[in-house]
């Protein structure tokens, strides 16, 4: 009880993130052996199952659990440390945000190199990129996904920095997974679709300065929501 006291002050999911990693830690569950449900495990530290699922996902990004759609989460053996120049290693084990963080970053710099470098036919290549986004919005989640970071890629291509690209690629992986679960089951996702349009307008007016600000405004939009996590007590 002295545990769940705890739990209900300060940001609630890193407490409740720390709590499961200590019973992990303590063999509380073998590895490839079924954690409780979200509702037991929300009922036992006293939190909300929304917290209970943030929590569990950031710690299936360390590689500490593994979410198996349909079956449960089961303890997973601990990761090994990541070696130098792994960069897979270290993106599959980042927070998501520490990889938006990163998206951010280079999808901001490629967007006003592609205002100044894109060629007509270059727009239409867009524009078919984000009309099939649009087209697989609220359907399978998996299949939206792959088109959306399909326009992504398409514009840090057109920035015609190879390393960029390199670097865009190199995160996909890990970005691809967590967007799948983000749209298969967090319902206060943003709708973003402006700002993707305002994005693909500012580069065919070649107006760094807009596409900036569009991809700014579509990645803090989601960013934010990893910062707003509001504890919703269980009844």
């Amino acid at each position: 009880m002295a545990e769940t006291a705890r739990l209900r002050h300060g940001p609630v999911v890193p407490r409740v993130e720390s709590a499961l990693r200590a019973m992990l830690a303590e063999g509380r569950w073998r590895p490839g052996e079924r954690l409780p449900n979200e509702v037991a495990l929300a009922a036992e530290l006293g939190v909300g199952r929304s917290s209970v699922r943030e929590a569990v996902r950031l710690l299936a990004h360390d590689g500490l659990v593994e979410v198996r759609h349909g079956s449960g989460t089961y303890a997973a053996e601990p990761p090994a440390p990541a070696g130098e120049g792994d960069m897979r290693r270290l993106l599959r084990r980042a927070r998501l945000r520490e990889v938006y963080e990163v998206r951010r970053a280079l999808e901001v710099e490629a967007a006003r190199l592609a205002a100044g470098r894109l060629r007509p036919e270059d727009i239409g290549r867009l524009r078919d990129h984000l009309a099939l986004r649009e087209e697989r919005t609220g359907g399978d989640p998996a299949a939206f996904v792959d088109a959306d970071l399909a326009f992504h890629r398409a514009v840090v291509e057109l920035s015609g920095n190879a390393v960029l690209l390199g670097l865009f690629t190199s995160v996909l992986p890990v970005l691809r997974t967590a967007l799948v679960e983000m749209v298969s089951y967090e319902t206060a996702l943003p709708d973003v679709s402006c700002a993707h349009a305002e994005l693909l307008d500012g580069l065919a007016r070649g107006d760094a300065d807009a596409a900036i600000a569009a991809t700014v405004s579509h990645l803090e939009a989601v960013m934010e929501l990893f910062d707003s996590e509001k504890e919703v007590a269980a009844p």
